[in-house]
């Protein structure tokens, strides 16, 4: 399979982690829950992690590249306080100012 679309998704937070199981099958994600979130990849996309906070989503099918890149992101999508959360790698968030204290 010739890779064709790509996209890099970056995960910011102490702590958040991923990592890829049987050949690009199962993305398992660290993301300060209680438990590990399990996806299951479908079959056009293939996941590669380079390191544990770097996560390469690559495909032929740009559709269902995108798709399966939206699902990760919605497992926690960045937060504009603190900035933590699973971004795109171009992705640029502007942080709001917190509460000000008197």
């Amino acid at each position: 399979m010739e890779a064709q679309f790509f996209r890099f998704l970056k995960i910011v937070g102490v702590g958040f982690k991923a990592r890829v199981e049987s050949e690009g099958r199962l993305l398992f994600l660290k993301l300060g829950y209680s438990h590990e979130v399990e996806l299951t990849v479908p079959h056009a996309v293939r996941v590669f992690c380079f390191k544990p906070n770097i996560v390469c989503c690559t495909g032929i099918d740009k559709q269902m590249v995108h798709e399966f890149v939206a699902v990760v992101r919605s497992c926690k999508p960045p937060e504009v306080y603190k900035g933590k959360g699973i971004m795109y790698v171009d992705e640029v968030k502007k942080k709001k100012q917190g509460k000000k204290s008197k």
